[in-house]
């Protein structure tokens, strides 16, 4: 009877600590150190609308904007979820030939060989905000024809939201596609 009582208050201890000191505990930390990342920080658009948060990718369905990396869950719902699908899975292949398609469509004049990996696969948690500077680049063209902005101008502003790597050694150089195609409605005055 005596390790049964022990057992149960052990139990208690542990859902106390592990079940509302420690998550308290984070929030607090989360809020104090980090409250950009911890909150989210939802953007407003052109016209103070709510359009969604620099942290998670959002569809973007106008052809005048940039696109970024496809979703394994479609952006749908408030969940993630990348693919783990293998090399020689026909889901995958599938997928990708799919977001080849798509971006085709939405990018003509590009060949195949040009579009990056990011382009076509999804990333690892399916809501990746960034996409790479090569990827903004092919993009370029589209976008100039349906906003009447000239391919100069886009590139400069591409280049001018490139973020670089982590610490100067970790990923590679990337674009947020939220900030990016914020800057591109204010340049065409929206």
């Amino acid at each position: 009877m005596r390790s049964v009582w022990q057992s149960i208050r052990t139990t208690i201890v542990f859902m106390v600590v592990c079940g509302l000191i420690y998550p308290l505990l984070m929030v607090v930390i989360g809020q104090i150190a980090f409250p950009f990342q911890a909150n989210g920080e939802l953007v407003k658009g052109p016209m103070g609308t709510v359009v969604g948060s620099r942290l998670i990718a959002q569809p973007v369905t106008h052809p005048g904007l940039f696109q970024p990396r496809p979703s394994a869950v479609n952006y749908a719902g408030n969940g993630s979820g990348g693919s783990n699908l293998g090399p020689t899975n026909p889901a995958l292949i599938k997928e990708v030939k799919g977001n080849i398609s798509t971006f085709e469509k939405l990018n003509p004049g590009i060949s195949v060989s040009q579009i990056g990996p990011s382009e076509v696969e999804s990333s690892a948690s399916g809501l990746d905000p960034d996409i790479t500077v090569h990827d903004a680049l092919l993009q370029i063209p589209s976008i100039s024809k349906v906003s009447g902005l000239s391919t100069s101008e886009l590139k400069q502003l591409v280049l001018s939201h490139v973020k670089g790597r982590f610490l100067g050694i970790w990923g590679e150089p990337h674009i947020n596609v939220m900030d990016l195609n914020l800057a591109l409605l204010k340049l065409e005055g929206k």
